[in-house]
């Protein structure tokens, strides 16, 4: 069972061994340093206006997909290709997890998330100079998804370490947020910049923006590594044995899944049944303002009522609201706002991995999880798109397909994560009998020795199943 919060406090306190890859023992200077926020505050505000300028910006890509799409732009490229450059970054950055975590253990925080703003900076002005569409798979894919990981994959867990009451709020549901309210300005930033200076000044604009405001967080971010003795490795093997390990991936893999087609597909779909490229940009930047005043309020809900019930009925809402509203009002501008704002839900994977993720293993181990977590995900991060497309049919219901595969995503990733609720169900259940077995030895014999060390429940499966649905614990 993972750690509750008074577990993490004493692992703050814990000497950790340079074995297990751990970043060291904690010192009095860092106790002395730590209060519930304090300086973390500030490493929110870096790490919102960071996430803002590294997934807000790559949001934007829907406007240049329909930009590509529509203009005729790189003529001779098929929309897969296309497709694929948006696909890249996302899954690239996905897969330089592992080699963040080795960069950190070995470098720091600070010259990692150097590193990633300069190579993200450098590729967009690089894609300012493409002729032929490969130079945007090489610097608008690749090696803008690699800056982006670097800079992301680095900072993702140092606001959990600043926080223990209010962990899933501040720590996620804050930072994580400035991705979408990135995404609402570039999703319009962009689409002007296009049309008036024209693509190759819009990606150099975009590449200074994100060099000033990303390298100015890299000076204030400060992470507490060796504080709470942080497990630095880039796989923990021993967690591919764990059913709940893969419970948590499915439910992420399919999440991702979904939120890809929807947060590139948007601008082009409208255009697909009559939207102008000015409206199908607003209903990317409606989607995006969604995610960034949603996030924070999931945050704050999963902080009252549980963090995994939170993630579970977020991603149900975001089932329910592409299977009912994208594909049936879709097709009106209203109904497409509409569905743009619930956005939250679509995107409820970001404000709830690391919450959800320290929920299954534990704060410590937090950044050996999501190394192997990110990394199965390359492939929804890589090919959801070009699927998407590939489905796509001529016509105002071309997108029929592309909808209804969306949804029963989204609906797998439910499913998932309540079977993930049934495992920490059991867990807490577990928990609470040895507690009282404890308990009931001091009271009666205060024979120390005797007290029991493990306890299970007897339930059976299918109990504990239909209990995890129907059950109203704080999870």
């Amino acid at each position: 069972m993972p750690p509750n919060d008074d577990a993490v406090v004493g692992a703050e306190k814990a000497v950790a061994t340079d074995e297990d890859g751990s970043s060291g023992p904690a010192t009095s200077g860092d106790e002395a340093e730590f209060q519930e926020g304090g300086y973390g505050w500030v490493v929110v505000c870096c790490v919102f206006l960071i996430n803002a300028h590294t997934w807000g910006l790559n949001s934007s890509y829907a406007v240049f997909l329909a930009y590509y799409l529509n203009s005729g732009a790189f003529e001779g490229t098929s929309p897969i290709t296309f497709a694929f450059v948006g696909g890249l970054s996302f899954s690239v950055a996905l897969l330089v997890s592992p080699l963040t975590t080795l960069s950190i253990r070995r470098f720091g925080t600070k010259p990692t998330l150097g590193a990633g703003v300069i190579i993200q900076a450098a590729a967009l002005i690089a894609a300012s100079f493409s002729t032929e569409v490969w130079h945007l798979l090489l610097t608008q894919g690749i090696a803008f998804g690699i800056g982006m990981g670097l800079a992301f994959n680095a900072t993702v867990g140092v606001v959990p370490q600043w926080f223990r009451r209010r962990r899933s709020f501040a720590a996620a549901a804050l930072s994580t947020g400035g991705s979408g309210f990135g995404g609402l300005i570039y999703s319009l930033a962009t689409n002007a910049m296009i049309d008036n200076i024209g693509l190759a000044w819009a990606f150099r604009v975009l590449a200074l923006l994100s060099l000033v405001v990303n390298g100015g967080c890299c000076l204030l971010v400060k992470d507490r590594n060796k504080a709470i003795g942080t497990v630095l490795t880039a796989f923990n093997w021993r967690l591919l044995r764990k059913v709940e390990f893969w419970l948590f991936v499915s439910w992420g893999f399919f999440s991702l899944f979904g939120y890809v087609i929807v947060i590139f597909s948007l601008p082009d779909y409208g255009q697909s049944v009559g939207f102008s490229a000015s409206q199908g940009s607003l209903a990317a930047a409606i989607l995006n303002l969604a995610q960034g005043i949603g996030r924070p309020l999931i945050g704050l809900a999963s902080d009252r009522y549980g963090r995994i019930n939170l993630c579970g009925i977020s991603t149900l809402l975001a089932a329910l609201s592409t299977l009912f509203l994208w594909t049936f009002t879709g097709q009106h501008f209203a109904g497409t706002i509409v569905y743009s704002l619930f956005g939250a839900f679509a995107g409820s994977l970001w404000p709830t991995v690391a919450p959800v993720g320290a929920e299954v293993v534990g704060i410590q181990l937090l950044p050996s999880v999501l190394s192997v977590f990110w990394l199965v995900l390359v492939f929804p991060a890589t090919f959801a798109q070009p699927i998407a497309l590939v489905i796509k049919q001529p016509g105002a219901d071309g997108y029929l397909g592309v909808q209804l595969l969306t949804g029963f995503m989204y609906i797998i990733s439910f499913i998932s994560i309540w079977l993930l609720r049934v495992w920490k169900l059991r867990q807490l259940e577990n928990a609470d009998l040895l507690a009282e077995a404890q308990r009931t030895a001091e009271e009666d014999a205060g024979d120390v020795t005797r007290i029991p060390t493990h306890r299970t429940s007897r339930t059976s499966t299918g109990r504990m199943v239909l209990r995890g649905f129907l059950s109203l614990r704080h999870v």
